[in-house]
Order: structure tokens, then sequence, then C-alpha cells
């Protein structure tokens, strides 16, 4: 473990909570409340039903994996049943409490198709030949706790969600980590977290690997990720942000958002701003990097209507990158692609509109137009071996896409709670753009059931 990092990314978080108003409000104390570790325990179980048709287009293909070499088609299929069972104890009573939360995490292949799954890769978990393997399970959480007052230390098998490190879960089963995480909320509106990890279990995995970076076609791993920050939301309306990490050996993070919601009666607005700033760390297994990420996106919402426009930009000659399955982009145009290429523009204009002010609560419909362009990374440092030596290939690069998405959460009745999502899109680039030219159709379904 690289206890300096560690310490680090925990002083920095120290020294901008310094420069916060002293007048912070303390929180009532959630540990003096405890109940007891059996007392309020709780035993859930969920399952998601994922479903997704993808066509390639143009000169995109998926690839097939056969005896003699790879065959190339133009369709992938993937459904997979994903069920998690999670045992969550409460807290034992005291100034200090201790819990635990197990939880068993299985998926199904529903589509076992060897051509139609075409490799599987990030959606269906297959052999080195390309088979499907029918069923897998694992345990996908096991940590304990400690608390006192508001402040928790969580350790083992878990997730987190902040702007550097947040677990990805957009397939059937989310992703986990292994390590540790310090969260204290001792202070109304101010959360503060410090952490570490050294093990990722993917999203479609059985088990558990070395950390590695989501744009990379290089076998380079780390041992292990820190982080720290804080969100603080001074009055109503605003967050303001910021946090760091380090991926041992391959970069050090910077990121800063702010975010406030302005207006009174029907029509209100938010702006949103977020930053990144990542440079090469360490020994500097990646090769250098030098990489900033902004967004900015401003929101008009109208009774059940919104219209939200855009703007992102990457200065930088890698890829804005994160941790593989962390989904830690924290960027306006973070889409179905990415928009993060190096040196890449992007604009995004979308329309919403929230069915509850016609009677039909829990009803959403989103549209969206994305376009990206000058993606460019001809100038990369790194040369072959490097994270983002493919970027080389890309100048005036641009792509686009157009999209739909219709959400229903039941409100009421014996599955409240569920919710299901259909999404199509259409996602048109230049060659050797990395996402490709394609359509897609997902179909998701949740269904959560406390057991007790």
């Amino acid at each position: 473990m690289n206890r300096v990092n560690v310490v680090g990314g925990a002083c920095l978080a120290c020294a901008v909570m310094s420069t916060l108003p002293a007048y912070a409000e303390t929180a009532a104390s959630k540990q003096a409340q405890a109940g007891g570790f059996f007392e309020e325990d709780s035993l859930t179980f969920s399952t998601r039903n994922w479903y997704a048709r993808e066509a390639a287009k143009n000169s995109s293909a998926f690839a097939i994996r056969k005896d003699w070499g790879v065959e190339r088609t133009h369709d992938r299929n993937t459904w997979v049943q994903g069920s998690i069972l999670k045992y969550s104890s409460g807290y034992t009573q005291g100034p200090v409490g201790f819990g635990l939360d197990v939880a068993a995490f299985n998926a199904l292949a529903l589509e076992s198709g060897k051509g139609a799954v075409a490799g599987g890769r990030n959606r269906t978990l297959t052999e080195d030949d390309g088979d499907v393997v029918a069923n897998w399970s694992k345990v996908g959480i096991a940590d304990i706790r400690m608390r006192v007052s508001n402040t928790e230390l969580k350790a083992g098998r878990f997730n987190v969600r902040n702007p550097v490190m947040s677990f990805s879960d957009t397939r059937a089963l989310p992703a986990t980590y292994e390590g540790f995480a310090l969260t204290s909320e001792e202070f109304r509106n101010l959360y503060i977290q410090v952490g570490s990890f050294d093990r990722a279990s993917p999203r479609v995995g059985a088990g558990s690997e070395k950390l590695r970076t989501q744009y990379t076609l290089a076998d380079i791993t780390s041992d292990r990720v820190s982080f720290a920050g804080f969100d603080y939301k001074p009055w109503a309306g605003g967050q303001y942000s910021a946090w760091y990490s380090n991926l041992e050996d391959i970069w050090d993070r910077y990121y800063l958002g702010a975010s406030q919601e302005f207006g009174d009666g029907p029509l209100r607005h938010r702006l949103a701003a977020n930053y990144y700033f990542t440079e090469d760390s360490g020994s500097v297994k990646g090769g250098p990097i030098d990489n900033h990420a902004y967004s900015l996106a401003f929101t008009s919402m109208y009774q059940g209507h919104s219209v939200t426009l855009a703007w992102q930009q990457i200065d930088g000659d890698e890829y804005f990158d994160y941790v593989r399955d962390s989904n830690a982009i924290n960027l306006a145009n973070a889409l179905v692609s990415e928009y993060n290429g190096p040196n890449e523009k992007s604009l995004r204009l979308t329309y919403g509109y929230d069915w509850t002010t016609q009677g039909v609560p829990g009803l959403t419909t989103t549209v969206w137009y994305a376009k990206g362009w000058d993606i460019d990374g001809t100038h990369y440092r790194g040369g072959a071996g490097g994270l983002y030596e493919f970027g080389l290939g890309q100048k005036d690069l641009d792509h686009h896409e157009v999209a739909g998405m219709l959400s229903y959460a039941v409100q009421s009745g014996p599955i409240k709670g569920a919710n299901f999502t259909a999404g199509y899109v259409q996602h048109r680039a230049s060659q050797n753009q990395g996402d490709g030219s394609f359509n897609e159709l997902r179909i998701v379904s949740n269904f959560p059931f406390k057991l007790f």
C-alpha cells in the first residue's frame, strides 16, 4: 500500500475542509440512535433483467472466435438475469457500533449462443474460446462496518460512489471493490470520504482482478487506487465538491465540481460545472499524462419539461480515462458514448418530460442529440506500449448519437419500487473512432424485494 498517497489524499481533504465556514452545524449522532445488530437487520432480494441488441454499421463489426481465427459479424445480442441476495445487519449499541453486509451475486445467461453474443466482452461472461458461461455466482459484497457518531469505517468488498471512484452499475450486476473507506457526516450538509482499494470484482466476472484503466489496450495494472474529498451543500440547491485520487504508478487526479439551482415558481434553472486534472504519477507505468477535462451544463425546467444544453472539452493528447468498471466520469456528456477522446470537443441538447404532471407519476421520457469533433491523438507522447497508443491513429475524427429513453418506476402495490427502462440509440462515427457506428436497443427491468 502506498501510504504516502493515502495520507496525502486525507491531508488534501482536511486542508480544503479548513476553508469551510466554521459555523457549520453538527449533525445528530446516528450511532446514538442505533437499535442493535439483529434488531435493525434486513434481508433483501433484487433481480435485474438486462437485454441489449446491437447492430454494427458501416465498417464496424463484432468478433466471433473460431478455431481457425475470428469471424466478423454485424449483430450482437445480450440477455442476462442478475440477482442479488443481501443481508445487512444493524449497528450494535454503544459509543462504537459494529455491523456487516454480505451479498451473493448470481448471473444467468438467457442468451447463450456463441455467435449471438459475439465474444461477450463486458456484457456476457465467456470462456477464452468465446463459449458463454451459462451461470456464475460470487460473493459480491462482504464487509464489516464500524461507526462512531456519524463517522463510519467500512472494510472488505463493497462499492462507493464519488467523482473519482464510483462503482459501475450499468450491466446485470454491479462492480464492487476490495479495500476500505472512511465516511464522515459529522456536520450537516457536509459529506467527507477517504478510502483505498487494491482489487476489483468486475460487473462481468466471477472473481476479482488487479486494477486497470478503462481506455487501454495494454496490459498495465495498478496495485492500488486511493481517494479523498468532500461534497458540501451550504444552501438550498447548491453543491460544491473537491476530490483527489491516485491510481498508483499511473496517475494523480484532481476534481472540482459545482452546481446550483435557482428560480422560484414553475420555472427553474440549474447550472453544473465539472473539472478534472490528471497527470502521470509514480513510476509512470502508463506513460506521460497531462489531461484537463471540462464540462458545463445549463438546464431549464418548467412544470414537467426540461431542456439541457451541455458543452464538454478534453484538453490533452490522451483519453480522459478512469478505473475500469468504475464509471467515475462526472462530465456532462458521458452518454452512450463518453465524448472523452484526446482533444475532443462535444455539445449535447436534451429534452426530458416527467409525466407526473399528466397524472402518470413515475413515467419519464428523454431524448437527446450529442456530437463530438476534433478528436486528435496524433501528438500522444507515450509511444508504442503506452496506455493510449491507439490514439496515434486518430486525427480530425468526429461522431454523434441520437437517442431516446423511457423509464417507469412503480409507485405502489406489491411491486412498489420496481422500475423499467427502454432505450434506443443510433451512433455514427468516423473510422478509427473508438466506439464505432452502431444501433442499440436496451431493455432493463429491476425488481427489489424486502424479505425482512
